[in-house]
């Protein structure tokens, strides 16, 4: 009986652990605008090294619009975004689709930038009746109302087309546009063709990108997250050990030079611990998205910080 009932145990203990890890981890590949991080991690294979043991298949999803990861997560579809910027957080949270933040990643205020062709505008207040493209509900559409609102305009006084920064570009270059919503690389190619920043982030909005969990994933699966966490902490900590070698990847992955990619890099400002000020900056762009209209309702800034059992 005794025998019985210790084999009887140890599959009950087994079982219950076995269930505490997903047969896959769904995770988003987001290059733009330089997160060497995310880089390292899938290029490195980080993730696959982390969770062998559990045999969890990393199942790594392209992402070039903030939109779609906010999509693919409220489907189920997506686990975890290795870099959302809070501006898209606060508002796939306010809609109903919980997003934890788990671990910082970057404040690239200086890569983020509205250009356009000098003699199309050189200040925010030339865009008024002007075509702009750009990514909707995310930290450049925010970029856009708030500089707008200091110009004294709205964003209804601009054309605003949303579409991802690839695609931005793209429609900037060919013409068809008067000016775009640009990051990281795409600012530098549109500088490399003529154009002009109009205005940065810096100095207007404070841009924050974030390693982020599906809420009902994190809750589920808190020890996987938490080492998703750890391995981000631990690419960061070797890209800025080995910085000629990160940049090097990052002007591979990016398809750059590596004097651009270290341009990028440094401008990325990479980060790991949330801070008292990222969440009083999460504050102030949420009072200004619901302004906006960009926001349905307010949300509880401290509660979407993800904290380990």
């Amino acid at each position: 009986m005794k025998k019985w009932w210790f084999f009887f145990c140890f599959w009950l203990t087994t079982a219950v652990y076995a269930a505490e890890y997903p047969q896959e981890l769904n995770i988003t590949y987001v290059k733009a605008p330089f997160n060497i991080q995310n880089m390292v991690m899938k290029q490195h294979g980080l993730l696959e090294k982390e969770f062998e043991a559990e045999k969890i298949k990393i199942h790594w999803i392209p992402i070039k619009a903030g939109l779609n990861q906010v999509r693919g997560m409220a489907a189920g579809e997506i686990d975890m975004v290795a870099a959302m910027n809070t501006s898209t957080l606060l508002i796939a949270n306010a809609a109903g689709n919980r997003i934890v933040i788990v671990d910082g990643v970057a404040h690239p205020d200086e890569t983020f930038a509205i250009v356009a062709k000098p003699e199309v505008a050189s200040r925010i207040a030339d865009l008024k009746g002007k075509k702009v493209v750009g990514p909707k509900g995310t930290v450049l559409h925010h970029l856009l109302s708030a500089s707008l609102v200091q110009a004294g305009l709205q964003t209804k006084d601009v054309d605003f087309i949303s579409m991802n920064l690839p695609a931005s570009l793209t429609t900037l270059l060919g013409g068809r546009a008067d000016a775009a919503l640009v990051a990281a690389g795409g600012l530098l190619r549109a500088e490399e063709e003529g154009y002009r920043p109009i205005v940065r982030a810096k100095g207007i909005i404070s841009t924050n990108l974030v390693l982020a969990a599906r809420g009902d994933f994190a809750d589920r699966y808190p020890e996987v997250v938490a080492r998703v966490k750890k391995v981000n902490r631990e690419a960061l900590q070797w890209a800025l050990s080995h910085r000629e070698q990160a940049v090097a990847l990052g002007a591979k992955e990016h398809g750059i030079s590596t004097q651009a990619a270290e341009k990028l890099f440094t401008w990325s400002a990479f980060y790991g611990e949330i801070t008292p000020a990222d969440l009083d900056a999460m504050q102030q762009s949420e009072e200004f998205l619901l302004a906006e209209h960009m926001m349905s309702r307010p949300v509880d800034v401290k509660s979407l910080i993800w904290s380990e059992p």
